[in-house]
């Protein structure tokens, strides 16, 4: 049970680092939203990435990417001395993946709460 709880907390961590990233707005497009480097303002806060918001499609598109990354590092891991890091990296994508299979995702709980 608890290294069924680390592999959650570690899955979950990386993939909401991985939510994190796809939610900044590229420095690129940044940067044509914003003006010169010489007028950014400077101060706390300046640092902060522009943000956007991700659709509950692509949430699940990068929860889902993210454990197939772990599926694929798990089935390269063929050595008997890798064996304890992909089982771990299996029951991190098992995680990830009950998390986009679970009947309480946002749309249908929405659903259920407004006939």
């Amino acid at each position: 049970m608890r290294a069924r709880d680390k592999a959650a907390v570690s899955a979950l961590r990386a993939t909401l680092a991985a939510l994190d990233n796809a939610e900044a707005v590229p420095l690129d497009e940044a940067a044509l939203r914003g003006s010169a480097l010489e007028q950014s303002p400077v101060g706390v806060g300046v640092t902060e990435a522009a943000r956007r918001e991700l659709s509950e499609r692509r949430v699940a598109e990068v929860v889902r990417a993210e454990a197939d990354e772990r599926l694929e590092v798990a089935a390269g891991l063929t050595a008997p001395a890798h064996a304890d890091r992909a089982a771990r990296l299996r029951a991190e994508a098992a995680v990830l993946l009950r998390l986009l299979d679970s009947p309480g995702t946002a749309q249908e709980t929405a659903s259920h709460h407004h006939p």
